[in-house]
């Protein structure tokens, strides 16, 4: 907008200064100049450009995309160009189950079959952010929305991939951290040369076939339940020691007496 003011000023000023009116009148001659002078302070201005914290500028001039990409900051660049401005904070990108939690509408829970063919549904976030040297390249081949056309769909790629060495119940209990660490490292290795770096995938959720689920909770009730009452079979066995050992120690105390009073004494 600014440089499209120097030209309209700069125009103005230059049919000023030919008109033979203007010519003859010495006041007259001033306001061209004037124009002038302003139509480079508009041109000034139009250069410079301010890249906010936590973002890259990626310059475009005359529809082709500059491989150089602007810091944080004020720069001068061409009255030409126009400047895309493109994150590199740490972003979260959430697929839910719950409407309006993560960023589709409605369901977005990804489904995934197990090792043992049974369907589950996970919400999962990743972490992630755009590599500042790579901005260029992500802008001219995928736009802003890089995050839809990539992002996205190899994070469900890559869960799905990982989910299928998996039991349920792997996935359910004990395992669920080690799974997401595994789902993080496919998810690096798809995104390794798309200028995008993955941070960290949380498994957030997960949703089992009722049956599976309350065959899965029947179970771990009764392991809970073994342990406690191994827990008490082992307390009472310890007792049962602790009470042997005492009388053991009384038996032994009573001989000894025993055996040293004398007929005299009784």
């Amino acid at each position: 907008m600014l440089f499209f003011l120097f030209i309209l000023c700069l125009i103005v000023g230059i049919v000023m200064l030919s008109s033979p009116e203007l010519k003859r009148n010495q006041q007259g001659k001033l306001i061209p100049f004037g124009v002038l002078i302003l139509s480079f302070v508009f041109l000034i201005a139009s250069m410079v450009r301010l890249i906010p914290p936590g973002h890259v500028g990626v310059v475009i001039v005359f529809g082709k995309v500059q491989e150089t990409t602007l810091k944080n900051g004020l720069h001068l660049v061409n009255p030409f160009a126009s400047i895309e401005k493109m994150s590199i904070r740490t972003e979260s990108y959430t697929m839910s189950g719950i409407s309006r939690e993560g960023q589709m509408r409605g369901d977005d829970a990804i489904q995934a079959l197990t090792s043992e063919g049974l369907m589950v549904h996970l919400d999962m976030t990743v972490w992630y952010h755009l590599i500042p040297e790579g901005a260029a390249n992500v802008y001219s081949k995928l736009g802003l929305q890089y995050v839809d056309k990539i992002v996205r769909p190899a994070a469900r790629t890559s869960i799905r991939n990982v989910i299928s060495k998996y039991k349920v119940e792997d996935i359910y209990t004990q395992n669920r951290e080690s799974v997401s660490i595994e789902i993080g490292e496919n998810f690096r290795e798809a995104m390794k040369d798309r200028n995008v770096e993955i941070e960290r995938v949380l498994l957030r959720d997960v949703k089992l076939p009722a049956k599976v689920q309350n065959e899965i909770d029947a179970k771990m009730a009764a392991k809970q339940e073994a342990e406690k009452m191994e827990f008490v079979l082992d307390k009472e066995r310890r007792e049962a020691e602790r009470k042997a050992v005492e009388a053991q120690g009384i038996a032994d105390a009573n001989k000894i007496i025993a055996q040293s009073l004398s007929g005299n004494y009784l």
